[in-house]
């Protein structure tokens, strides 16, 4: 290995510098200012009860988070997939200020100099800490935390796949298991210690829960409280691509649902992803217990949030990948000191990327005038302020959608698509054809942006060596998937 650093690595290597100066010294001022405890859910639509996502779904956890904050109903990822989405919120930079837009992207080759959630509390004294999935699998960093607990274990069926699908991870089964011998329990279980505990500094806690995500493994007792029999199938309309462009179905995930419905488990895989949500909804309750009878109960700004949406056969899709409602709809949560209103809800359009700011400026910490989002502070004092913010989502360069309070409008290279909430929450009737509806898209074509960003990023697929200079960067750290994610020691052992 050469010596020589490229002037990109050199930037980090500096970027990095800085920051670890900068946390030694904010550590030494021991800021004053209230917890944060961020609770991330992987691939969670808005099948939550007080989202009214789906009839039969069950998670009272989240749903008593709810009454104890604010609920954006109207709130929304900046790309429908883990990696970009997850980059953009923890960033606060749209994807189309990036260029980071695809799984397989790596965040940081785009925004070599950006300053992250937790390196901003970082700096301001703050110990930052987390487990599970916050950032997407290989793209943590050693950077943005003092420690991280990966808890890659994840959950396999033994023999899967179990659907006989034979299609990857996507796969649904009950598992006779034990809650404390899965992954994500466990990180709630650490989670939990961690609460329990006096700390001589305020911290920034995230906790990435990986279920709902693929395949849909839980244990048995969570698919036993939904009987496939009884499951009820999401809105669905046979024709319901006929008015779109062709490329507004992406490629991932094609055939995935003449292949449910082919071998008749439709209503199986419904009931799975239900199972997995009411266990991810079990253990959001381990953690907040372990806060309500802790020590800093009074003192901790709660946010739960979700990376994007995701499809279980409308409009034959499933996955995510779309710029459709059910793909880019999300649950945000607000609760804790500053959040003046009580179990309300906010139908003001909000973007998973006004989290950054919003904390920041709930914590008292500086604003940074780089950031895409908005703070929501305004809306959680009270949620039925003027907001003119519309949400955005892009998948591409040459692919967005924008969401106000009624409409919903998509270009695309082939297209474009426009549908009123008002009278079509399934986005049924593409009315982008339509003349009435000219002056609408213009108004709303105007508020996209108007020169996305078309960068070249580094791929995962190509970064062996930029793993190994950050490992050198950091001793004794590093960023890659897998064990070897875990950064420092483990602040709460058992």
């Amino acid at each position: 290995m050469s010596g020589t650093l490229s002037r990109r690595e050199l930037i980090g290597s500096l970027g990095l510098g800085a920051l670890a100066a900068g946390c030694a010294g904010s550590r030494e001022q021991r800021a004053a200012g209230p917890n944060v405890l961020m609770i991330s859910i992987d691939d969670l639509n808005d099948w939550i009860g007080v989202l009214d996502g789906h009839p039969q779904t069950l998670t009272p956890n989240i749903d008593a988070l709810a009454r104890r904050g604010v609920t954006f109903r109207r709130a929304y990822c900046q790309t429908p997939a883990c990696n970009p989405s997850r980059a953009s919120l923890m960033t606060g930079r749209r994807p189309t200020t990036s260029g980071c837009y695809y799984n397989g992207d790596v965040w940081r080759d785009a925004m070599p100099l950006a300053v992250t959630l937790p390196q901003h509390f970082m700096e301001h004294g703050y110990e930052a800490i987390g487990g599970g999935k916050t950032f997407h699998q290989s793209q943590n960093e050693a950077a943005s935390w003092h420690y991280y607990n990966s808890f890659r274990g994840f959950l396999w069926a033994p023999d899967w796949p179990v659907n006989e699908l034979d299609r990857s991870n996507f796969d649904w089964s009950a598992l006779d298991v034990d809650d404390e011998e899965t992954t994500d329990t466990q990180l709630a279980n650490w989670a939990a210690r961690y609460l329990s505990r006096d700390h001589s500094q305020p911290f920034f806690l995230a906790c990435g829960f990986y279920r709902p995500h693929l395949p849909f493994y839980a244990p048995r007792k969570y698919f036993d409280r939904f009987p496939e029999a009884e499951i009820e199938l999401p809105p669905y309309l046979a024709n319901d691509l006929d008015d779109v462009p062709k490329s507004a179905p992406t490629e991932r995930g094609l055939g995935d649902h003449e292949a449910v419905t082919a071998t008749g488990q439709w209503r199986r895989a419904v009931a799975a992803y239900l199972a997995c949500i009411n266990f991810a909804d079990a253990n959001v309750g381990r953690v907040l217990k372990a806060l309500d009878e802790g020590p800093h109960a009074e003192n901790t700004i709660i946010v739960l949030w979700t990376d994007h949406g995701w499809q279980l056969g409308e409009k034959n899709q499933w996955r995510k990948y779309t710029l459709w409602e059910r793909s880019c709809r999300v649950p945000i949560i607000f609760a804790g000191p500053g959040i003046e209103a009580k179990g309300e809800f906010c139908d003001r359009t909000a973007e998973l990327l006004d989290i950054y700011p919003t904390l920041a400026d709930l914590a008292g910490l500086p604003e940074r005038e780089e950031l895409d989002g908005e703070s929501l502070r305004p809306l959680l004092e009270n949620p039925e302020t003027e907001w003119d913010h519309p949400a955005i989502t892009s998948d591409a360069p040459d692919r967005s959608s924008i969401r106000t309070q009624r409409w919903r409008y998509t270009t695309y290279p082939d297209g474009e698509e426009l549908y009123d909430h008002d009278t079509d929450p399934n986005e049924w009737r593409n009315l982008a054809d339509l003349p009435e509806h000219a002056d609408t898209k213009q108004r709303l074509r105007a508020m996209l942006p108007q020169n996305p960003s078309r960068k070249k990023v580094l791929q995962v697929a190509d970064q062996p060596e930029e793993e190994r200079r950050l490992t050198e960067l950091l001793p004794g750290r590093t960023h890659r998937a897998g064990a070897a994610n875990d950064v420092g020691l483990d602040p709460a052992p058992p």
